[in-house]
């Protein structure tokens, strides 16, 4: 890890505790179709792969046509209620600082769309840190295919070797291998329970244990 030269991040669940402002925001979705809530451990489970799985995952009985307007919906709800109650996990923003203040280089790949990650880091404070912020439409795949990793090497001119990709699930670690690239594992957010079945190269119970091992 001290010779890793490039550090991307996932967001939901990694960076940010998230959590409660999705779970609304499916539900206001499911509520507007004249349907029941969710709970907090059903929807936290669709998420990862992108706003438009998320919603079909919510909406499993639902039309082509009423997934188009659910996600439409939960677009405009969520884009209104994003930073209702979500906030960085402990000790990120104190990790990123002491990263960025290294002089490493880092930037996000995460599955929910870019206006909105970018909006949210924005208001975090923290859009300085991060060279490049790409979303689930950066590309035309999404995580766990590696073309956004690759480019982000590519922009840096950096080997997988030196590159670690951090997250909280499955898709983030099956992203690093696919890329070639070193896997970090975190045990809070969404889906850490997914790592038990695809282990990361190295697994932080708190985002300092990173800055300690690079900076």
């Amino acid at each position: 890890m001290r010779s890793a030269e490039l550090f991307v991040f996932d967001l939901d669940g990694t960076l940010i505790d998230s959590k409660t402002d999705l779970v609304n925001s499916v539900n206001a979705t499911r509520a507007s179709m004249n349907l029941g809530a969710l709970s907090v451990e059903t929807i936290s489970s669709y998420v990862g792969d992108g706003a438009a799985t998320l919603i079909k995952r919510a909406l499993p009985s639902a039309t082509e046509a009423q997934l188009e307007e659910a996600l439409r919906y939960f677009l405009a709800y969520y884009r209104e209620h994003m930073l209702d109650a979500t906030t960085l996990y402990p000790g990120v923003r104190e990790a990123l600082d002491e990263l960025h203040a290294a002089g490493k280089p880092m930037a996000i790949l995460t599955n929910k769309p870019v206006k909105f990650s970018v909006t949210l880091i924005e208001r975090l404070g923290l859009r300085g840190h991060f060279f490049k912020i790409y979303g689930g439409n950066s590309f035309p795949e999404k995580k766990p295919h590696p073309g956004g990793l690759q480019a982000l090497m590519e922009e840096r001119s950096t080997g997988p070797e030196r590159t670690v990709m951090i997250g909280d699930s499955a898709v983030d670690v099956q992203t690093a291998r696919n890329a070639g690239a070193l896997a970090c594992g975190v045990t809070w957010g969404f889906q850490p329970e997914t790592l038990v079945t695809t282990p990361p190269d190295l697994t932080i119970s708190d985002l300092r244990e990173l800055s300690l091992l690079v900076c």
